[in-house]
């Protein structure tokens, strides 16, 4: 059998917890093996219970969400997790310091459970979650101070191909449409993504995103 998806819920409503905790406990992959009501909480049961996907809150006691994130999965974490975000406020605002701390996906939390549980295991997969308007709109306005200037044009490692495939991908087209778009097989094109992550050293789709904005290979 595949091991279940384990996952760390983490908000500061007993309720919300217990709603969440049941809605992702019900899916035969998933596996809540942990929950808190704040950040510090949230870090500490991070690193001893090593989840596979936090799903964190923003606003929560001591140490707020965004804060939580940046310790579990920023720049520098030796071994990041990923963390998916859900928030009652869609504010720009908050999607960016999500994305800047490190957050793999953002999603609000009237979104239906189903949209929750996919949220879960495309993060877990090491895909972001974030609709293309939305990575569009929020990349576009701020890409230049989510990540810092890279100081050599890194590009040059990729094969016309991935540059074709990566630009798509800033574009917010999912593996399915890269492939109808450029003639190719979805698992070719998941390849191509997988090799991108690797030859730039990206985490995952968002920080792809990203790094297209910043090189200018989409506008």
């Amino acid at each position: 059998m595949t091991a279940s998806t384990r996952v760390l819920v983490c908000d500061d409503h007993a309720l919300i917890r217990t709603g969440l905790t049941t809605i992702i406990d019900a899916q035969p992959d998933l596996e809540v093996v942990g929950s808190c009501g704040d950040g510090r909480a949230a870090v500490r049961l991070a690193r001893e219970l090593e989840p596979d996907v936090v799903v964190m809150d923003v606003r929560m006691p001591l140490l707020d969400g965004i804060e939580a994130t940046r310790l579990l999965a920023g720049d520098g974490v030796v071994d990041p997790v990923k963390v998916l975000v859900v928030t009652t406020f869609n504010l720009d605002e908050y999607v960016y310091e999500a994305l800047r701390a490190g957050a793999s996906g953002f999603l609000l939390k009237d979104a239906p459970p189903a949209h929750l549980l996919q949220g879960i295991r495309t993060v877990a997969t090491g895909a972001a979650l974030l609709a293309p308007e939305v990575t569009r709109r929020l990349v576009g306005r701020y890409a230049a101070r989510i990540r810092p200037p890279r100081p050599t044009a890194d590009d040059d490692v990729l094969t016309s191909r991935e540059l074709e495939v990566l630009r798509l991908v800033a574009e917010g087209l999912s593996n399915r449409e890269i492939a109808e778009t450029l003639v190719l097989g979805q698992e070719t094109v998941k390849t191509h993504v997988s090799r991108i992550l690797g030859k730039l050293g990206l985490r995952d789709r968002v920080q792809a995103v990203i790094h297209a904005y910043r090189q200018g290979l989409v506008s």
